[in-house]
């Protein structure tokens, strides 16, 4: 018996047929691995609430730079952790802070590995926040003055892309005019130009040691509410400069990413957060889910919702699955 109705099975009807129709991929190309980097000289610690996860001291560096490098990993972002910290953070602009050394160090060790520089404050600064504090509050103006030399440290150590995640008003055009007045017209600029003040990055503050020490950042990350402020931020960004428009946290804000990857045609980056990844790891401890297939489903939502590349803790672990490693 014929009937009217659409046959959109047969373009389902096999596995072979499925990989050929299929229209989001996802590559190892399109990660970028986030690198916790501590001064000292003790060993590797993980990250209690991110499994698998460590805060590196420089010496062991090497080794896990290596293994990226097997597993196809081109780009990683570094966060550093200092010994000491002041209030107006002054490791994060000192020509041998931890950034600047492990920049080195990396681009020494492996040229063709893309390092990208996370220029901020607040993992320096003795209160936490991501800039200068005057009576309480952050000095928008002030803080500027400070990223820009950041920005400028992590350029002449060796960075390939300086990344600003403070979310102070003009930063993008500070850095990028202070890059271009030093002579690095050819460093590019991956905003954090969507940063909101987000639940999910609790655990980042244990890996970075970042929490604030008084208040919160509601004054400068984005209300998780709002979205058309989202598309003001990136278009401030665009203008000013900036080559890369994060969006960050990722899987709550797959509306964000679209209304930017429909308004821009910068590459648009996804932020899969540090919340997002230790929910999965403790359902997976936990025989809940199956990891790898929540994994690959979530950072295709991601690709699928029209980002270029992905920053994610889970880098190492996709690569494996791609490589059929797992």
């Amino acid at each position: 018996m014929n009937q009217s109705f659409d046959r959109h099975r047969r373009l389902r009807s096999s596995a072979a047929m499925r990989d050929l129709v299929r229209e989001t991929v996802l590559q190892t190309d399109d990660l970028i691995y986030p690198i916790f980097v501590k001064e000292g000289n003790n060993t590797k610690t993980e990250v209690t609430s991110m499994p698998g996860v460590f805060q590196f001291p420089l010496h062991e560096l090497e080794e896990e730079v290596a293994e990226l490098i097997k597993l196809g990993i081109k780009a990683i972002i570094l966060f550093g952790l200092p010994n000491d910290k002041d209030d107006i953070g002054t490791g994060a602009y000192h020509s041998h802070g931890i950034v600047q050394e492990a920049t080195r160090l990396v681009k020494n060790i492996a040229p063709e590995m893309l390092v990208i520089a996370d220029t901020c404050l607040c993992e320096f600064t003795d209160h936490g926040h991501c800039g200068v504090i005057e009576n309480g509050e952050v000095q928008n103006d002030k803080s500027l003055a400070l990223l820009k030399i950041t920005a400028l440290s992590q350029a002449e150590a060796g960075a390939d892309i300086i990344a600003p995640s403070n979310m102070m008003d003009g930063f993008v055009k500070v850095i990028r005019d202070g890059l271009d007045e030093a002579g690095y017209q050819h460093i590019p600029i991956m905003s954090y130009a969507v940063k909101y003040a987000s639940a999910f990055y609790g655990p980042f503050r244990d890996a970075a040691n970042s929490a604030p020490q008084f208040g919160d950042r509601k004054t400068y990350q984005m209300d998780p509410a709002n979205r058309l402020e989202a598309l003001r931020e990136a278009q401030s960004d665009e203008q000013e400069g900036a080559d890369f428009l994060i969006v960050k946290p990722a899987l709550s804000y797959l509306d964000i990413v679209r209304d930017v990857r429909d308004r821009t045609n910068l590459p648009v980056v996804a932020y899969n957060v540090s919340g997002e990844y230790a929910m999965v790891k403790a359902a997976s401890a936990n025989g809940w889910i199956d990891e790898q297939r929540i994994v690959m489903e979530m950072l295709t939502s991601m690709k699928r919702a029209g980002v270029s590349l992905i920053i994610t803790y889970f880098a190492k672990d996709v690569a494996r699955y791609l490589k059929g490693d797992a």
